[in-house]
């Protein structure tokens, strides 16, 4: 399959970026990613069949990417709640329940199947249109809005949030 990268870029680098934001939370890494995800996607483009969109394609990339990430920073114990995450401008009190209301949500969301979870985060962390989520999972709009509101039916229900 014959692919011009340099325009593959231009029209899915953002959709990547905003799919690795929703799942590192960190514009920085996130962008650092896009860039290892599209210098894969160069080297592997002959692999690329056609038989998906490229934008589907490229952010099973990115999340092989990300899952890489993950593995190095578990190597290397860096994950680890710091008071930074909290904002300086709320009393210890507030920070510490702001924070145990953080980790309780991600926890929650951690706890569903692969498909939710990664909806919950492109949807609440990436800020992603339901359009775009369907798009980037190979599904509808309305398959990626039905499987946000279960998600959020099931957090609530199970973590009483």
């Amino acid at each position: 399959m014959k692919c011009d990268m340099e325009q593959t870029y231009k029209e899915h680098a953002r959709s990547v970026f905003k799919y690795l934001f929703s799942l590192s939370h960190d514009e920085s890494l996130a962008e650092e990613l896009t860039q290892e995800t599209f210098y894969r996607a160069v080297y592997s483009i002959k692999k690329y069949d056609g038989s998906c969109k490229i934008s589907v394609w490229l952010c099973q990339i990115a999340k092989h990417v990300w899952y890489q990430e993950l593995e190095k920073r578990k190597r290397r114990k860096t994950e680890e709640l710091t008071e930074d995450m909290v904002s300086s401008d709320l009393s210890p009190e507030d920070s510490s329940i702001l924070l145990n209301d953080k980790i309780s949500l991600y926890k929650a969301i951690n706890t569903l199947g692969e498909p939710m979870k990664d909806v919950v985060y492109m949807r609440l962390s990436g800020e992603f249109s339901f359009s775009e989520i369907g798009e980037v999972l190979g599904k509808s709009e309305n398959w990626a809005r039905t499987t946000f509101y279960r998600a959020k039916q099931k957090i609530i229900k199970e973590s009483k949030l």
